[in-house]
This record gives C-alpha cells, sequence and structure tokens, in this order.
C-alpha cells in the first residue's frame, strides 16, 4: 500500500488530489456536536496543501437515499473543517456536477473544497457495478490523484471507496495508515493480557468479533445494551430490559466456548435500573436504583453497569497489556447512566495497557465526557471497520488502495 509519504515525495503542486475523507460528523439541529472526524482527516489535507497540491475532499454524511436531502449536507463540515484549517474552503452545492466541477475548476495550488454529500447520488452506494462505476468516473473527472483517508468507511464496497482508487493513481493517508498500524497490534505480537470491552446496544453486531475474540483474546468484558441477552442466557431476570431473543442460542455457545477456551468472560455484578429510558434531550432526573445483575425487577430496566460492576471491570483493565474498548457500558447521554462508561475510560487511563478506543459512540463518549483523547494509546475513527478488520474480513477500501 503505497503512502502519502510517497506521494509527497513524487510531487503534487498543481495536481488535483482527491481526498477521500468520513467526515460523517453527529448533528444536532444542524449543528456538530463532535468534530473528531473532522480533525482525523486534518493532517493529510493540510500536508497536501502544504505542498501546493488542490485538494478536493469528498465525504457521506448519515444516510439519504441517493437524492439530495438537506438535513444531510455536508455544508457545516465544510464550514468547520476551513476553521480547523484557518484557510478559506470553498464548498460545491453538488458531487459532481456544475457545481462540484465549477469548484475545482476555481482551485488555485494549496486550496482546499468540499464536495456535497456523495451518497446524494444514487451510484455511490449502488450494488450496480455499471451505476457504481459510472459515477466513479464522474469523481475521477475532477482529480488526478486519490488519497484513500477515510477509515470509517473502508468497510464499504461504494463508488468512491472501492471503484474510484482502480481509476487513479492512489495512495492511503495518514488516518488510514495510522488506523491499520493499530489494528495490526490488535491482531499480531499482541501484548498481553489482551483485555477487550464490548459495549453497545445490539449483541448481533458483536458476535462476530466475539466469536474472533474468543481464540485471541484473554479477557472478554460485556457492558451496554447487549449484555442483557447474556444475563437472561445465563438464566437470570433482567425485566423490561433490551434483549435479541433470537441471538440466545449464539450467545450460550460463547457462554460455553469461552468456558472452554480459559477466555475469562466477564458480565456485570449490579446494574442501574430505571422505569423508563431517560430523556436524553432534558436531561431530567432519572433517579435510578442499584440491583444486582441476577435480582432486577420485571417491571424495571437495564440502562447502565452499577458501580461494583466498575470497580470490578477496572480491576480486570489494571494489569492489562492491550486494551480494546468498544461500545459504552450504558446510556451515557444521560448523566445518570454515565457512570460506568466514565470507569471504563478511567480504567484505560490508568492501565499501562496500549489502549485502543474502537470508535462510534465509545469515541464520542470519551470526548463527550470530558477525557483528554490524547491519553489514550488511539482512538478509532471508525467503529464499523475496527470491528470487522479484527473480525479477519477483507476490507474494500483497504484492498482498494492495495491493488
Amino acid at each position: 500500500m503505497k503512502t502519502i509519504d510517497e506521494l509527497l515525495a513524487e510531487g503534487v503542486d498543481g495536481k488535483r488530489v482527491f481526498v477521500r475523507a468520513d467526515l460523517n460528523v453527529p448533528l444536532a439541529d444542524g449543528a456538530i456536536t463532535d468534530d473528531g472526524r473532522i480533525r482525523a482527516v486534518l493532517p493529510t489535507v493540510k500536508a497536501l496543501a502544504d505542498a501546493g497540491a488542490k485538494v478536493v475532499v469528498a465525504s457521506h454524511l448519515g444516510r439519504p437515499k441517493g437524492a439530495p436531502d438537506p438535513v444531510f449536507s455536508l455544508r457545516p463540515a465544510a464550514e468547520r473543517l476551513g476553521e480547523l484549517l484557518d484557510a478559506p474552503v470553498a464548498f460545491a452545492q453538488d458531487t459532481v456536477g456544475p457545481a462540484a466541477q465549477d469548484a475545482v475548476n476555481g482551485l488555485e495550488a494549496g486550496q482546499v473544497a468540499v464536495l456535497e454529500n456523495l451518497r446524494f447520488n444514487a451510484g455511490e452506494t449502488s450494488k450496480d457495478d455499471t451505476e457504481r462505476g459510472a459515477f466513479a468516473d464522474q469523481l475521477a473527472a475532477l482529480a488526478d490523484v486519490y488519497v484513500g483517508d477515510g477509515f470509517g468507511a473502508v468497510h464499504r464496497g461504494h463508488a468512491s471507496v472501492l471503484d474510484l482508487p482502480a481509476r487513479l493513481p492512489h495512495y492511503a493517508g495518514y488516518l488510514i495508515a495510522t488506523e491499520v498500524g493499530v489494528l495490526k497490534q490488535l491482531t499480531e505480537d499482541v501484548k498481553r493480557p489482551y483485555a477487550v470491552v464490548l459495549g453497545g446496544a445490539k449483541v448481533s453486531d458483536k458476535l462476530a468479533v466475539i466469536d474472533q475474540l474468543l481464540g485471541k483474546a484473554d479477557r472478554i468484558l460485556i457492558g451496554g445494551g447487549m449484555l442483557f441477552t447474556f444475563l437472561k442466557a445465563k438464566g437470570h431476570e433482567i425485566g423490561a430490559s433490551l434483549v435479541q431473543e433470537d441471538q440466545l442460542p449464539a450467545v450460550n455457545e460463547y457462554i460455553e466456548r469461552a468456558e472452554k477456551n480459559g477466555v475469562e468472560l466477564i458480565l456485570p455484578v449490579d446494574v442501574l435500573v430505571g422505569s423508563s429510558f431517560p430523556d436524553l434531550k432534558t436531561k431530567a432526573p432519572a433517579n435510578p436504583t442499584t440491583v444486582a445483575a441476577d435480582a432486577m425487577p420485571a417491571d424495571q430496566m437495564g440502562l447502565d453497569i452499577g458501580p461494583r460492576s466498575s470497580q470490578l471491570y477496572a480491576s480486570k483493565l489494571a494489569d492489562a497489556g492491550t486494551v480494546f474498548w468498544n461500545g459504552p457500558m450504558g446510556v451515557f447521554e444521560h448523566p445518570d447512566y454515565a457512570e460506568g462508561t466514565k470507569a471504563v475510560a478511567q480504567a484505560l487511563l490508568d492501565s499501562p495497557a496500549f489502549t485502543v478506543v474502537g470508535g462510534g459512540d465509545s469515541a464520542a463518549a470519551v470526548r463527550i465526557l470530558g477525557f483528554d483523547e490524547n491519553a489514550f494509546g488511539h482512538i478509532s475513527t471508525g467503529g464499523g471497520a475496527s470491528l470487522e478488520y479484527l473480525e479477519g474480513k477483507t476490507l474494500p477500501g483497504l484492498a482498494a488502495l492495495e491493488g
């Protein structure tokens, strides 16, 4: 895989460089609530601009249905990129149409333009090779060189990720090079004990990675909404908590395999429960109750791991050599249910281990809860991509850059 350093050594002065970034930032009423993914691509964009490239940045945002939708416009991300670069950033109001062509043609050496949301064009996500290829041809006409730096999208076989690199000289940006290097540390020559913390809402989202980790990790700590499927599999009352009944057979199998393989599969010993899901908009007090994990009231739902569980999890991370964390421990967006996630984040900071926060909600939680993200070994920008890499899957975007 060629890197951006090789491209810079070859020279980019005056060249149109297409940077496939991941600017898929969370928005609330049109305002960015977490700009981590924009800041992650800054080193690549800045290096290219400083070297005299005409930088064309493109990304997706959300899931528009192949047509323009102002709710998913990249304009706020383009404006924030300009603020972080401390330089003007042109914004094209389409992806490959007249506005995009004018924006790119208007660039001088060292300037940057952002195209509108790639998913406003149905060709970006099409499963039809011809339709996707036609869109990639239109994108290729806007550039001389391709730099892949949207790690959060490399597990998608989309036009700008898979097909476009085949049409242009292609290189990996700084972010992708860093992400791949970190993930190799989680799969090759892992410093042990290797502890994995998995949270989030659905156990089905994590089954494949659990399957792989049962042969690699020393400890797997379970939290978030997915933990209640594990508790039910063990025969415990889970009240009104989130559960995936169809996943119970798989979870039972994993519990047995963990024991057989000598992998510690650690579940909470206590949980915080409430009578209903908390109001995340007003943050009104939820008045949770702490109960034993095997004694949940039938009319209550679990919304965070409890204080004894937080201490248990911290103790299991204290002597680890490597820690990978993907998924919050509870509904961290509400202050009454944030303590479990805070405890895990603090345990990672206190541990001497090489620590990786695996993107998505975990990365957002670190920032929202006020932790210094630079204190962690690495915070990934791609939760789904990180998980699929650890599952051993071939990621289309990485394969395209290696081709």
